[in-house]
């Protein structure tokens, strides 16, 4: 056998040795059911984060969403994959989840480590905030094909409105990479073992994608709850600009925030985002198919609840945004009764779990090619059944706000970004200034009389407030 034959055996031998060892390491993974992240509630018995007052909060998530096109056969095997996330409350330690939902095999990671960005763009860390992720203490996980993993809370200052590199390595295939597309913000990857590098110099692929990661959270006194914003790609942010942070939850962070510093009275809630873009309600989403997933990729919203809001650590207050493609992507004529049925059985799983839920109005697409009078007279049917407070806690009527006020069937034109459906960037930010901060503040459900009664109260306090002006 000549050097090189040895070399490639030896290499071979070690790589399997990881893969036999790691595979004894299925810890701290769950169904796609959230579980993981209340298991660790608090890394108990992993020493990485000495005692601390206050409560886990999510600060950034991103609903898992579909198989990453041309990963079918290899992943990411012996890259290292940093993605950029936001956050939009602080905390005094961190922890990450990481996802293989739609993976086909075992997904090996030998290293992870999590840090703050050294700037507004691009991949390098910011110097002493570095930190290695382990996995119930060891530093390789193996993630079994649809399941999610949980790291041990590491001590991290991280602030607000700050930038977070997570990145992960994986040494052998693993099949298709979970990711959340149109992500608005830009991803990076590098040939090799990188996940400690300062620089960002190694990381010369580009994606508009997150891999693997789907949430941060954090613990602390800042914030003593979690918004889950559940919607499709009003809420994922589809035509904001790129890198910029201009989605609608992470203008209503940032109104939070500032209301909370002015000493208003609002709640202190980190907002996170579990928008996926082509979402339904009642059926799962269209996305480019691969030969084959373990589940079905863009699950509807119906399927996702359980992990993307009942899995949140902290959760107060769900808003919910779903229904337009629910009549848009429907062959036949949609029925507006069976949308409502489907909102409703939202309400109810989360009420169960004392979850207050905030429900908006759905926004006018005249102009968008799938329009037509009948699916127009759909979409006022629902919204007239939601005003009428029949199916909220309370209302954000994001229709109001956005409509124009010479074709309430169309977005004013300031609002659109071109395609009479996705808002602008002012237009994301209006949908954002129309939540009535007060009505993030969580509690249980009340009598559906007095329901009805807020509910009407948030439509008026949206029309007064002059919904259809700049």
């Amino acid at each position: 056998m000549t050097r090189r034959h040895q070399g490639c055996a030896l290499l071979a031998a070690i790589t399997a040795l990881v893969v036999v060892l790691s595979a004894a390491i299925y810890v701290t993974v769950a169904a796609d059911d959230g579980t993981a992240r209340r298991t660790l509630a608090a890394g108990r018995g992993y020493g990485a984060v000495p005692a601390s007052t206050g409560v886990w909060a999510g600060t950034w998530s991103a609903s898992p969403a579909a198989a990453e096109p041309g990963t079918e056969a290899r992943g990411l095997a012996g890259h290292s994959v940093r993605n950029v996330v936001h956050t939009s409350v602080g905390g005094t330690s961190a922890r990450v989840t990481l996802s293989n939902l739609f993976g086909l095999r075992p997904l090996t990671l030998t290293h992870a480590t999590v840090a703050l960005a050294a700037d507004e763009q691009g991949a390098a860390a910011a110097p002493g905030t570095m930190r290695r992720l382990t996995f119930a203490g060891r530093t390789t996980v193996v993630v079994p094909p649809g399941r999610q993993v949980v790291s041990d809370p590491v001590a991290l200052p991280v602030p607000a409105d700050a930038d977070v590199l997570i990145t992960t390595y994986s040494p052998v295939p693993s099949g298709p990479v979970t990711i959340h597309p149109s992500a608005r913000q830009t991803g990076y990857a590098a040939v090799g073992e990188h996940t400690g590098d300062l620089a960002g110099t190694a990381y010369t692929s580009r994606a508009d994608v997150w891999r693997y990661v789907t949430a941060l959270d954090v613990l602390g006194a800042e914030a003593d709850g979690t918004v889950v914003v559940l919607g499709d790609s009003l809420t994922a942010g589809s035509s904001s600009s790129v890198d910029e942070n201009r989605r609608w939850p992470d203008v209503l962070a940032r109104r939070l925030r500032a209301a909370a510093e002015r000493g208003e009275d609002v709640p202190r809630h980190g907002v996170v985002n579990q928008g996926i873009s082509g979402n339904r309600i009642l059926a799962d989403g269209y996305v480019r198919p691969l030969a084959r997933t373990v589940l079905p990729q863009n699950p509807g919203g119906l399927r996702r609840f359980s992990r993307d809001v009942l899995g949140v650590p902290g959760v107060k207050v769900v808003v919910v945004d779903l229904g337009v493609n629910d009549i848009l992507r429907d062959p036949a004529l949609a029925d507006p009764d069976r949308i409502l049925a489907g909102l409703r059985t939202l309400v109810r799983r989360a009420h169960a779990q004392d979850i207050k839920v905030v429900g908006a109005t759905l926004m006018p697409f005249k102009g968008h090619p799938g329009h037509t009078d009948a699916r127009e007279d759909v979409r006022q049917r629902i919204n007239a059944e939601i005003r009428a407070g029949h199916v909220f806690d309370a209302v954000t009527d994001f229709d109001e706000a956005l409509r124009d006020p010479y074709d309430p069937r169309r977005l004013r034109f300031d609002y659109d970004c071109g395609d009479h459906l996705h808002p602008s960037d002012r237009g994301y930010a209006r949908m954002a200034e129309a939540v009535d901060l007060a009505d993030l503040r969580g509690s249980a459900p009340k009598g559906r009389g007095e329901l009805r009664e807020q509910a009407q109260r948030a439509v008026s306090r949206t029309t007064t407030q002059g919904g259809t002006t700049p």
